[in-house]
């Protein structure tokens, strides 16, 4: 049952900061899922990419859509490439070690976040 209340939890708030923010919920689900449950960088990953197929970002990119905040050209090239990417990208992860892909993941958050943190600073100067 805590199982149960936490992925419920985890996925309320992951889906908040995705709808805010426009971030993937994999960059919040999938370390809570190690976290919190234990789980491997694989399964955590394979967990991840499972629960963010196309009902669950459709709300979110239509409520954008709906302000006018959706280029659907570009979202339908990107979407070409991703569909590509996400299968050899799978393939790729799975032949991979799991400390590998912690340290691979651990490394993207933080250039992500160092990247962020800095763009920000420079631009309110």
């Amino acid at each position: 049952m805590a199982n149960i209340l936490i992925c419920l939890i985890l996925g309320l708030v992951a889906g908040i900061i995705s709808g805010m923010t426009g971030i993937g919920g994999g960059i919040i689900i999938l370390p809570a899922l190690m976290f919190f449950l234990g789980f491997s960088q694989h399964l955590a990953q394979g967990t991840t990419l499972a629960l963010l197929v196309l009902p669950i970002d459709l709300l979110a990119a239509w409520t954008y859509y709906k302000q006018g905040d959706v280029d659907i050209k570009v979202a339908a090239i990107l979407c070409l490439g991703f569909i590509f990417g996400g299968w050899l990208g799978a393939k790729i992860g799975l032949s991979l070690p799991n400390e590998i892909l912690n340290k691979g993941f651990a490394f993207l958050l933080l250039i992500s976040a160092m990247r962020i943190l800095l763009l920000s600073h420079s631009e309110s100067l």
